[in-house]
């Protein structure tokens, strides 16, 4: 009665599917996240004496939300 200590089990068999799925799907995603580095826009001077009010695309957009 000779068993090989190579058989694999079903548990080690799932483990090891799983494993290879997660850095599968890592990888996939990698050279996806490297591209989404964008670069900070130059911040807006605002003036010395008020009018620093701007119609920006939230502030229209709050607007769009308050229409009855």
């Amino acid at each position: 009665m000779s068993s090989s200590p190579s058989k694999l089990s079903r548990r080690t068999l799932f483990a090891g599917a799983g494993t290879m799925g997660a850095v599968a799907a890592t990888v996939g995603l990698l050279p996806t996240a490297q591209t989404a580095v964008q670069t900070p826009a130059a911040p807006k001077v605002m003036p010395e004496r008020g009018g620093g009010y701007a119609l920006s695309e939230h502030v229209k957009q709050y607007y769009k939300t308050t229409r009855v």
